[in-house]
C-alpha cells in the first residue's frame, strides 16, 4: 500500500515556495487537497511539490497563479520562442543542431506572435512536403526533415519565413539551440550531418559565418560547457549580430549565471524549474539574471506533460521570453493555449515588450 504523506502549511509566503521532497510510492496531500499520487516506480520531483504548494497558495488567495506571483498590474506577455525544426538529441541526430526556432521579434502582442510562428511552421511543412523531405516530427513537435546538412536547415527557415509572407529579421528572426555538448569530443566539434570536424577556434569561425549569413539573433550553448574560452570568443565574434544563451553552461543556477555574466560568456540564460529542482532556486536564477543584465528565458524541457504552470511562472515573474517547444503535440499546445487565455485577461491585451537583444 502506498504511504501517505500529509503536509500542512499554516503560513505561505510568496517568496518562500520551496519544498525539498523526493517521494517514491507516496501520495502528497496539501491541506485536504490530494495533489499528487504516484506509483512506487515513479519519483515526484521537488519542483512538482513546490508548484503544488504554490498553486494552493494562489487558490487560497482566490487568484490565478500568474496574478498571485505578479508584483505589478502592468503585465506584459513573454515573447514566444517556437521550434520549427528539431535535430540533435531531439531527432536522433538527423542534423547536429538541436533546435531551429522562430522568434517573432516584430510582433506587438501574444496573438500576433503565435500567428506568425504558426504561419512559418505550416510554410515549412509545405516546403518539405513539396521537396519530399518531410519525415515526421521531433520530440518537441518541430519537423524532422530529410536534409543534406545543418546549413540547409537555416536556409529552409528563411524560405519558410518568406513563404509565410513575413520579413526575415524584422518580423521573424531565427533562434538556435546548438547544444554543442552533444557533439564535442576529444576537444573537437564533430558535425555528423556535415561529415566535418572542427577545432574549437575553427568552430567559432564556422558558426559565426552562419549567424551573419542568416537572420540568427539568439544562439544557445554554441560551445561545450567546458570550453569557456571559445564560448567567450564566439560571443565576441557575433557581437552586434546575435545574443548568446546559456543552458548547459549555467543549468538554472544563480551562481553559475553570475559567473558566466562576469566572464562575458552570455547575454541570456534559460530558467528551467525542473532542471534546478525547486521553484525557489529557479526564481533565484531569474533574479541573478536581472541583477547582472542577463535576459531570462523561462523554459520547459523535453518529456513534458500538459501541465501549464511554466506559463504562469513566466507571466507572473515577467520573464521577457518563453520557450516550450513547437506549436504541435498536446504537451506543447497546452502551454501556448494557456498563454492565450492569460493574455486575454491582461490590461494591455497581451502586449509584448521589446527585447534587449544584441543585433
Amino acid at each position: 500500500m502506498a504511504q501517505v504523506v500529509t503536509v500542512t502549511f499554516s503560513t505561505i509566503s510568496r517568496p518562500d515556495v520551496r519544498i525539498v521532497m523526493l517521494m517514491r510510492g507516496r501520495s502528497l496531500h496539501v491541506t485536504g487537497k490530494a495533489a499528487i499520487t504516484v506509483s512506487p516506480a515513479l519519483t515526484v520531483s521537488v519542483t512538482v511539490a513546490g508548484l503544488a504548494r504554490l498553486q494552493c497558495a494562489a487558490t487560497a488567495a482566490h487568484e490565478p497563479l500568474w496574478r498571485y506571483l505578479a508584483t505589478t498590474n502592468d503585465l506584459t506577455m513573454p515573447l514566444p520562442e517556437i521550434q520549427i525544426i528539431g535535430g540533435g538529441a531531439h531527432a536522433h541526430g538527423r542534423i547536429d543542431l538541436q533546435d531551429i526556432m522562430a522568434l517573432p521579434v516584430g510582433a506587438p502582442d501574444w496573438r500576433t506572435a503565435l500567428d506568425w510562428c504558426a504561419r512559418v511552421y505550416h510554410a515549412m511543412g509545405e516546403i518539405l512536403s513539396d521537396a519530399g523531405q518531410l519525415r515526421g516530427v521531433a520530440d518537441e513537435g518541430g519537423f524532422w526533415p530529410d536534409i543534406s546538412g545543418n546549413e540547409e536547415a537555416l536556409a529552409l527557415m528563411v524560405r519558410a519565413i518568406e513563404r509565410a509572407g513575413l520579413e526575415p529579421l524584422d518580423q521573424v528572426a531565427i533562434s538556435l539551440d546548438i547544444a554543442a555538448n552533444q557533439f564535442y569530443r576529444g576537444e573537437r566539434y564533430w558535425l555528423r550531418a556535415d561529415a566535418q570536424d572542427h577545432a574549437p577556434s575553427a568552430w567559432v569561425d564556422h558558426l559565426a559565418v552562419w549567424c551573419k549569413r542568416y537572420p540568427v539573433v539568439l544562439v544557445e550553448d554554441p560551445c561545450a560547457e567546458v570550453d569557456r574560452t571559445h564560448f567567450a570568443a564566439f560571443r565576441a565574434a557575433v557581437a552586434g549580430t546575435a545574443s548568446i544563451v546559456g543552458d548547459d553552461l549555467v543549468v538554472t543556477n544563480a551562481q553559475r549565471i553570475r559567473n558566466a555574466a562576469r566572464d562575458g560568456l552570455i547575454d541570456a540564460a534559460l530558467i528551467k524549474p525542473n532542471q534546478v529542482g525547486t521553484v525557489s532556486d529557479a526564481r533565484a536564477a531569474l533574479d541573478a539574471c536581472n541583477a547582472t543584465g542577463v535576459l531570462p528565458i523561462v523554459s520547459a524541457r523535453s518529456g513534458e506533460t500538459e501541465d501549464a504552470s511554466i506559463v504562469h511562472l513566466a507571466v507572473g515573474w515577467q520573464a521577457p521570453m518563453l520557450k516550450v517547444g513547437s506549436i504541435t503535440r498536446g504537451e506543447r499546445t497546452a502551454k501556448w493555449n494557456e498563454g492565450t487565455r492569460i493574455a486575454e485577461q491582461l490590461h494591455g491585451g497581451g502586449a509584448i515588450r521589446p527585447l534587449r537583444l544584441r543585433y
